[in-house]
């Protein structure tokens, strides 16, 4: 009785060893399926819409979205690495406040801010209208910049998106050591010399993984193009499959934007090869050089104009334009809109960091070719925007729900109706496969300070795979968890592409809400759930704010 126990217990646990790799093999077959979907959808359908398109505006999406490219990744970089530079080696008044206040403009959808200048900023402005008065000009006496314009949208779009390239950019430059900028300096380099032969080079990684997330939301961007009148393929995706109602000019269009999508990886990846930095074994904290008079009012000025554009100002613009709307936020319809957005925010957010962490547990106690593979499977989708995740998941789902209720009305004469189409959960898929990146780039950030020595430990002390999560990994991780939670929450808050598309009928969230009534040009009502979701979003970047500053103080100890 004893040895058939024993073998009975043998073969439970051998099944449920087998649980967590078949639920990741599951995982990451959803995760890669929008892009085989999109390629199958693009070379099988008609390319009558597409033929049509390549003869009136293909060519101009193709411009369109390199020029916004150009014209976004460029300033963001210049941008962030300017300012990362000042804040890290640089001392002046209002240096402490500036450091977290150039973070919080990613609490910002680039879409809320659009709404916010073109308020001010358009004909019937504030701006204008003082001009107008004051200097007695006709409607045609005088030029204005066109805030509805390409520019425009690339000056939304920087204003929201350099600090990326500023927190990456900073972390590089408090890492280095000041020797070998002391090196550099004995050598006859003067401060900015040294900065541009050796700091800057030795944080060309981190400012390119920077400037390729710019990239990568600025292909993706929906909302503030089409607010825009700008002709990118995220709008022509969108016009195909809703104006066209033509699935295959849309997944045709989607392979377009993967296709820029992939370049911008490769071109990063490229650009890194196999550097490797050494820092020597000494490690100096770099020492600020503290600027006086004319030095650290322009310091502190060109710290100050991306904060205030990117952040206070919309704010105030945003409170200006709600408080002379009709809309009301506690209307039972308003707080419906509320609860859907936190309800999928929620939702998308635990699934996602629950993926996060059972890819990120395999790949540590598990060293296969398998855990690796579904490793980088899970960090494709932030590659890929979302109108074109939507698209690749529709498609495949759409001709299932057909062929089950086809099947079922001629075997049986029930109809099964759209059992995956349009429902919440295809939808938080969406989310899942686009955000998961940022939530395994959490739980790598927190396991790499768990020794691994730890883990040997545990495994002699007789505990599990199971147990060693639970009592070991799961408490040190708390943090970087909730970090991720968090950041996954705001994202699906701000997401606007996918949740357009693939939203289920008569559920709308905040951002969809914020879209429509902007479209409709009423302005002042689109405020009031644009400040609803930037106060959301402030939450994380506080928290984000909080432990680069923690870490620093740690940085000081440690030197």
């Amino acid at each position: 009785m004893t040895d058939i126990a024993h073998h009975l217990n043998k073969r439970v646990r051998s099944v449920w060893g087998a649980v967590p790799w078949i639920l990741a093999g599951f995982v990451a077959a959803i995760c890669i399926l929008p892009h085989f979907s999109v390629l199958i959808a693009a070379f099988l359908g008609s390319t009558d819409t597409l033929e049509s398109l390549a003869e009136t505006v293909l060519g101009r999406y193709t411009w369109t979205t390199i020029a916004l490219l150009v014209l976004v990744v460029v300033p963001s970089t210049i941008i962030g690495t300017a300012t990362a530079w000042l804040i890290t080696t640089t001392e002046f008044r209002g240096r402490r406040v500036l450091e977290i206040a150039l973070v919080l403009p990613l609490a910002f959808p680039a879409y809320v801010l659009a709404y916010a200048y073109t308020h001010v900023l358009d004909h019937p402005g504030i701006v204008q209208s003082t001009l107008r008065s004051v200097m007695g000009w006709g409607p045609r006496d005088y030029w204005f910049p066109e805030i509805r314009s390409l520019g425009g949208a690339a000056a939304m779009l920087t204003l929201v998106l350099y600090p990326y390239v500023y927190l990456l950019a900073r972390a590089a430059f408090a890492s280095q050591s000041a020797t070998t900028f002391y090196a550099a300096q004995s050598l006859g380099q003067s401060r900015t010399g040294a900065f541009w032969r050796v700091s800057l080079p030795m944080a060309r990684p981190a400012i390119a993984s920077g400037a390729m997330l710019i990239g990568m939301e600025t292909i993706a961007d929906f909302g503030t193009v089409s607010y825009f009148g700008v002709q990118t393929f995220a709008v022509g995706i969108y016009s195909s499959w809703f104006t066209f109602a033509d699935r295959a000019a849309a997944a045709q269009l989607s392979l377009g934007l993967l296709a820029f999508a992939l370049c911008l990886a490769i071109l990063e990846r490229i650009n890194r090869g196999e550097a490797r930095y050494a820092f020597g074994r000494k490690f100096e904290r770099m020492p600020r050089a503290r600027l006086v008079k004319g030095k650290a009012r322009l310091a502190f000025l060109a710290c100050f104009i991306p904060a205030f554009l990117g952040g206070l100002l919309p704010v105030v613009m945003l409170a200006e334009m709600a408080m002379g709307s009709e809309q009301s936020l506690f209307s039972p319809r308003y707080l419906k809109f509320a609860q859907n957005s936190v309800t999928l925010g929620l939702v998308a957010a635990v699934v996602t960091v629950a993926v996060a962490l059972l890819f990120g547990s395999l790949a540590r106690t598990r060293t296969s070719w398998f855990a690796t593979v579904a490793l980088y499977i899970g960090r494709l989708g932030y590659a890929v925007p979302g109108g074109v995740i939507a698209v690749g998941l529709l498609v495949p789902f759409a001709f299932f729900d057909n062929a089950l209720d086809a099947y079922m009305r001629d075997t049986f004469g029930i109809s099964t109706g759209l059992l995956f189409t349009g429902s919440i959960w295809l939808l938080v898929c969406a989310y899942m496969i686009r955000f998961l990146a940022a939530a395994i780039g959490a739980y790598e950030g927190g396991v790499a300070v768990i020794n691994p020595n730890m883990d040997a430990a545990a495994r002699v002390l007789g505990q599990s795979e199971w147990g060693l999560l639970r009592r070991i990994h799961f408490p040190l991780l708390r943090p970087s968890l909730f970090t991720a939670l968090l950041i996954v929450f705001v994202d699906v808050m701000k997401e606007l592409p996918a949740t357009l598309i693939m939203r289920p009928f008569n559920f709308d969230t905040l951002a969809v809400q914020a879209h429509r009534l902007a479209s409709d040009e009423r302005l002042s009502g689109a405020a009031v759930p644009s400040l609803v979701i930037v106060a959301i979003g402030t939450l994380p970047v506080i928290l984000l704010c909080r432990r680069i500053l923690n870490e620093q103080d740690k940085m000081k100890k440690g030197a």
